[in-house]
């Protein structure tokens, strides 16, 4: 399927395919490989489409390239973007590279708080900032967006210690001359504490 040209609003979902040991392995220590790979799986699936909005164009960055490209577990009628290989870092600003021009959002999958209150939020603070992030109680955030007006950042990304309470802070350091606005705080699930 292709991406239209305009400016719209894009929701960009980052997936993996849901395969035991592949994802949510940190939540696989916990209640095993499979069972995380079924959660990710059934959480995804409920997300998309609770997201899907006339609004917004619904767009997922997928991983690993030529299996997500492929997939038939998320729903065919939506475009697909290739995350590359790379930190998170670079394959974000990968995505924002391919994705079409205008206002864009990147989120997780695996944030079952999320609804389009949110979203819509988000894009509204774009409205006024060149950037938008959904900070996470952990030190990082479950959104970031860009409203692509100008050139990104050469160092947008860099250096950000991932995984870390200091992935929001650092990555606010990549965004130099940017004003960059909040939304709400919303949780990921890593483990089964957080199940």
């Amino acid at each position: 399927m292709t991406i239209s040209p305009d400016h719209r609003p894009r929701l960009i979902v980052m997936v993996k395919e849901p395969r035991a040991g592949r994802v949510k392995t940190r939540l696989g220590h916990d209640i095993g490989m499979t069972a995380a790979a079924w959660w990710f799986r059934h959480q995804t699936r409920a997300l998309l489409r609770r997201l899907r909005d006339p609004r917004w164009d619904l767009i997922l960055a997928v991983s690993p390239d030529k299996e997500g490209a492929s997939s038939r577990v998320w729903p065919p009628d939506l475009p697909r973007l290739l995350q590359g290989r790379g930190n998170l870092g670079t394959r974000m600003k990968r995505i924002f590279d391919m994705a079409p021009p205008g206002p864009a959002l990147i989120i997780g999958a695996d944030i079952p708080g999320i609804r389009k209150a949110h979203i819509r939020r988000a894009f509204r603070a774009l409205g006024s900032s060149d950037a938008v992030i959904g900070p996470a109680p952990d030190g990082g955030y479950w959104l970031i967006g860009l409203k692509r007006h100008r050139a990104m950042p050469v160092a947008l990304f860099a250096n950000v210690r991932w995984s870390s309470e200091n992935a929001l802070s650092d990555t606010v350091l990549t965004l130099k001359h940017c004003r960059v606005s909040y939304v709400d705080s919303l949780r990921d699930v890593d483990t089964a504490a957080d199940l």
